[in-house]
């Protein structure tokens, strides 16, 4: 279930994207400022991959001159966590069939969607919801983990992650804990 040495899921059932990215023209007209495929990063031993497809650097966005543009160009050129502390991220996750990967708390808001196949999310308290195609997910800081329980289908989300204030529960200040293994995430792609 490796990805092959182009980077692309090795599923038939995952197709390969596109992002389009809209800008201005010189008469304030909309227009396509790129398109792109997604480019993708292995990881955990070619049995997840990530799309960073888009990021910001500041809230709320500067947009005039292609700001943010530049700003996400120069964030792709420098390794990066899961996390942009100083703005958004905007990635896609492939998991290989049966991937299970480490209990992880991030310090950001997740909206992840549910793009292909099945995934179960399991929280550190011992909930787990079973995911499938269209469920959202709101993740506010927790300790969770993902679970492709599929033997034969990859699955794929869609994560919107913004940095938040540090979250304090009781007398406990919860920070990023990404789990067994997160040095083995990419700093650039392939």
């Amino acid at each position: 279930m490796a990805l092959p040495s182009n980077g692309q899921p090795s599923s038939a059932s995952l197709s390969q994207q596109q992002i389009f990215i809209t800008s201005h023209n010189s008469d304030a007209k909309a227009i396509v400022h790129s398109e792109n495929k997604f480019k993708w990063l292995p990881f955990d031993n070619d049995q997840m991959a990530f799309s960073l497809l888009y990021s910001t650097s500041q809230f709320p966005p500067n947009l005039n001159g292609d700001a943010d543009i530049k700003s996400h160009d120069a964030l792709l050129k420098a390794p990066l966590s899961l996390v942009n502390p100083a703005g958004t991220i905007l990635r896609c996750v492939d998991f290989c069939p049966s991937y299970k990967c480490a209990m992880h708390r991030t310090q950001s808001l997740d909206y992840g969607i549910v793009l292909a196949g099945t995934i179960d999310m399991v929280l550190d308290s011992g909930d787990v919801r079973h995911l499938k195609a269209g469920d959202v997910v709101v993740q506010r800081a927790t300790n969770h983990q993902w679970i492709n329980t599929s033997e034969t289908e990859w699955a794929r989300m869609m994560f919107v992650l913004q940095a938040t204030a540090p979250v304090t529960v009781g007398d406990t200040t919860l920070g990023e804990d990404l789990g067994e293994g997160a040095d083995l995430l990419p700093e650039k792609p392939q």
